[in-house]
């Protein structure tokens, strides 16, 4: 099998997340300390018997999925998977910090760090109720990019997730995406729904995000990752510390090109591909993307332990 490691993103959050494994793997209760450490502030507690509409605050939801999924890493690793056993890493958004930490370019300290000033400026860019994202389903990436465009008028409105064949997201100003709703409807989309979330992530709209995490990644440490990452905006292995610096920038207003990056990897020869972390959303996605790509998933203890077996 050739394998690769991907780390999810905003939407898998849920109360309790990570709590089996940091009761059976003392590494992975070692994450939760040092990220609650770093913030100054019990994010665990949150996470684990907090109340879900904060944990869902954009601010909370980016660093704890990351504490989550390293969390999860770190106890695969006890059983004694090591990062060797992945050709590339990749992750859904935010789940490209995770990717990078997981793969020793940034620590856990700063990813920690970094994903609350992300979170926190990604919802001050725009005022609540100003703009908004949709997803459109079974319409392709071209036809969801003419309808963005033509629902923009002198807006904005952008083709944001491309998640797999059958499911884009468009993200921009309110008044566009809701025209984008109907105008997708009109062009065959099998459902085109607003997506309760609060703020229009990768976009023009973020531009002020996309200033303020230039200032944050420029005071931090990124050392090569000892595995490539597939990046969100490239689609294609990074490696360069430079390069992913000013990636990671990029990717707060561009789209997440995930059909491409899981395209990509199987192209590469990758037939086997884990999700680490919270929920399966991306697991899903997979297997629209290429069906001969085997996924599995791993947030709990049990599921760490049966997927460490695999590779005894």
């Amino acid at each position: 099998m050739t394998r690769a490691f991907v780390f999810p993103g905003q939407g898998a959050q849920a109360i309790g997340m990570g709590k089996s494994v940091a009761e059976a793997y003392p590494a992975a209760k070692a994450v939760f300390d040092e990220v609650d450490e770093a913030l100054g502030e019990k994010l665990s507690a949150l996470i684990w018997e907090g109340d879900k509409a904060e944990l869902t605050l954009t601010q909370n939801a980016q660093p704890a999925l990351m504490a989550t999924s390293i969390a999860v890493f770190r106890a695969l690793e006890a059983e004694g998977v090591t990062l060797e056993a992945a050709s590339f890493v990749a992750g859904h958004s935010l789940g490209e910090y995770s990717a990078l930490a997981a793969a020793g370019a940034l620590s856990l300290a700063d990813t920690a760090r970094l994903l609350r000033q992300r979170g926190a400026a990604m919802q001050a860019a725009v005022p609540v109720g100003e703009g908004a994202m949709a997803a459109l389903l079974g319409l392709d990436f071209a036809t969801a990019a003419e309808v963005a465009s033509e629902a923009a008028h002198d807006q904005v409105c952008q083709a944001a997730n491309d998640n797999d064949p059958g499911q884009v997201v468009v993200s921009g100003h309110r008044e566009a995406v809701e025209r984008a709703v109907e105008i997708a409807k009109g062009k065959g989309a099998r459902r085109a729904v607003l997506l309760p979330v609060s703020a229009p992530f990768h976009c023009a709209l973020m531009q002020p995000a996309a200033e303020a995490m230039a200032e944050a990644l420029s005071h931090v440490d990124i050392q090569r990752p000892a595995v490539p990452l597939v990046a969100n905006v490239r689609a294609a292995a990074i490696s360069d510390p430079t390069t992913i610096r000013s990636l990671l920038v990029e990717q707060v207003t561009g789209s997440v090109r995930w059909r491409e990056s899981v395209q990509f990897m199987a192209g590469e020869g990758v037939n086997e591909i884990w999700e680490i972390g919270a929920g399966k959303a991306l697991s899903g996605m997979i297997r629209r993307i290429d069906r001969a790509v085997a996924t599995r998933n791993m947030e709990s203890a049990e599921e760490v332990k049966a997927a460490a077996e695999t590779l005894a």
